[in-house]
């Protein structure tokens, strides 16, 4: 009688086709992680400026119905708001938004250039979102008659109203 004896192990074909499998469910999770790190950052984005609409209200009241300078960095101001809503969208890169110019899909803007009798009596601010899923780029934008919208359409140079 012939005493058999089994090799304990796999065999490289079945080592092989795990490490496959490991490797498409690893490419799975990872698209997947990118995903949500961008809709956490679009959500921290709408957050900072949600937060920029009621900070404007609060400036308005105190520097006698008037606007002027809500875009800027002071205190008080809605700029470092927008700004570090901009840091968002490119990854925590210290950054400057420009004021009053065209808005870009790349690039924070904060407009508080309509003057009514030397009052400014409206801003708008937009900021470019990561997580499109239309494939189009979008942005956010926010504004003093209380939008607060994705639009694919950018802020025209020194637009106080959401497109």
């Amino acid at each position: 009688m012939m005493k058999q004896t089994f090799k304990r192990g796999f065999t490289l074909i079945e080592l092989l086709v795990v490490i496959a499998i490991i490797g498409i469910l690893a490419s799975v999770v990872l698209a997947s992680l990118n995903t949500a790190r961008d809709k956490g950052a679009d959500a921290a984005i709408k957050s900072n400026l949600k937060n920029a609409v009621a900070q404007a209200q609060v400036f308005y009241v105190s520097n006698s119905r008037n606007f002027f300078g809500v875009c800027g960095s002071g205190a008080g101001t809605i700029g470092n708001m927008i700004h570090d809503a901009e840091n968002k969208y490119k990854g925590g890169q210290s950054t400057a938004f420009a004021i009053g110019t065209p808005a870009t899909y790349t690039t924070a803007q904060c407009h508080d250039i309509t003057n009514s009798g030397g009052v400014r009596s409206a801003w708008a601010a937009q900021v470019p979102l990561k997580g499109s899923t239309s494939g189009a780029p979008l942005t956010w934008c926010v504004d003093s008659t209380g939008a607060s919208k994705a639009t694919a359409n950018l802020l025209a140079s020194n637009a106080t109203v959401c497109p």
